[in-house]
C-alpha cells in the first residue's frame, strides 16, 4: 500500500495485518483529517476496516474520481507514488468541502455483499455454459450438462444463504421492498447489499448514485441530449429487470411507461425513466417504513 500525507513524500506498507499496524503507528504521529483509498476490487477492504477501527475517518472512492482529479491537476503519468500523492491532495480538497465519510459496511453487510456477488457470478457462468451447449459437439455435451447441473445446485445453495441472511438481519426492509409490484427477492437482496444508502438520501442523490440521473450537456443556446452515466451497474441491472416486470404488473409504473411512449419517447428511454421512478419509490419506502400501496406518495 503506497501512502502519502499532505507532504510530497510517500511510504509503502504491506497490505497485511502487520502492515496495517505499522501504517497506524505511522499515521498516529501525524494530524489526519481524512483518509481516502481507491476501490481496488476488495483488496482495499482490510486496510479500510483497520483504519476505521482505529477511529480514523476513512472514505473508499471510485478510481475514476481519483484519476479524473489527477488529470485535472495536470498529472497524466500514473505510478503508485503519483497516485498516492494525488489521493492526498484529493483528500485535502474533500475535507475543505466538508466531506463526511459514510460508515463502512458491517460484517453482516459484507457477508450479504459477498453472497450477492457470488450469485451474480454463478448466473454469468450459467449463461455461458448454456450458450456453449447450444453449439456444442455431441462428445462435449455431457460435460457441459454436468457443469450446468452443478452450477444450478450452487445457485440454489447461494439463494438459500441469501434468504437466510435476509430473514435473520433484514427481514423488515426486505419485506417492505418486495411489497412493490415488480420487486422480487433478487432485486431486494441486491439493493440491500449494494445500495445501503437506500432510504438515507434524497431522490436526486439516490438516482445519481445508481447512475439513473439524466446528465445535462448544454452549452449556450444548444440543448444536448440527456444521458445516464456511471453509478452502480449491478444496481441498475436488477432495476432494469424489475422495471420490465413492473411495466406489466405495477399500475403506477405501467402508467408512467405508457404515457412516455405515447408522448413519442423511445421505449428504452421510457424504461429508464421507469427504473428511476421505481428507485425513487423504493427509497421513499425504505425511509418511511411504509408498505407500498397504489396511492403511495414518493415525496
Amino acid at each position: 500500500v503506497e501512502v502519502c500525507c499532505s507532504d510530497t513524500s510517500t511510504h509503502a506498507f504491506e497490505n497485511t495485518e502487520a502492515g496495517h499496524a505499522k501504517l497506524l503507528r505511522w499515521l498516529r504521529r501525524k494530524t489526519v483529517t481524512l483518509v481516502i483509498l481507491e476501490a481496488t476490487g476488495g483488496y482495499e477492504r482490510a486496510c479500510a476496516v483497520a483504519l476505521a477501527g482505529a477511529g480514523l475517518p476513512v472514505s473508499v472512492i471510485n478510481p475514476r474520481q481519483a484519476r479524473d482529479f489527477a488529470r485535472a491537476m495536470g498529472r497524466l503519468a500514473k505510478t503508485d507514488r503519483l497516485d498516492a500523492r494525488a489521493l492526498a491532495e484529493f483528500a485535502a480538497v474533500l475535507h475543505a468541502q466538508g466531506h463526511q465519510p459514510r460508515a463502512l459496511a458491517s460484517q453482516e453487510q459484507r457477508e450479504l455483499v459477498a453472497l450477492v456477488a457470488r450469485r451474480r457470478q454463478l448466473v454469468a457462468m450459467l449463461v455461458s455454459e448454456r450458450q456453449r451447449l447450444a453449439v456444442a459437439h455431441e462428445r462435449a455435451r455431457a460435460s457441459i450438462e454436468a457443469m450446468i447441473e452443478a452450477l444450478l445446485a450452487q445457485l440454489a445453495d447461494i439463494d438459500n444463504d441469501i434468504q437466510r441472511v435476509l430473514q435473520e438481519r433484514y427481514a423488515d426492509l426486505s419485506a417492505l421492498l418486495q411489497s412493490v409490484k415488480g420487486v422480487g427477492p433478487t432485486t431486494a437482496s441486491t439493493l440491500i447489499a449494494e445500495l445501503p444508502e437506500l432510504g438515507h438520501l434524497t431522490r436526486k442523490q439516490i438516482t445519481s448514485l445508481a447512475g439513473l440521473a439524466p446528465i445535462n450537456r448544454d452549452s449556450g443556446t444548444l440543448r444536448g441530449q440527456r444521458h445516464i452515466f456511471g453509478g452502480r451497474a449491478s444496481v441498475r441491472r436488477v432495476l432494469y429487470v424489475a422495471a420490465l416486470v413492473a411495466t406489466r404488473f405495477n399500475p403506477l409504473i405501467r402508467a408512467c411507461y405508457l404515457r412516455l411512449v405515447a408522448a413519442g419517447k423511445p421505449k428504452k428511454v421510457a424504461l429508464v425513466a421507469c427504473m428511476r421512478k421505481l428507485l425513487i419509490t423504493l427509497n421513499a419506502i425504505a425511509r418511511t417504513g411504509e408498505r407500498w400501496q397504489p396511492d403511495f406518495n414518493c415525496a
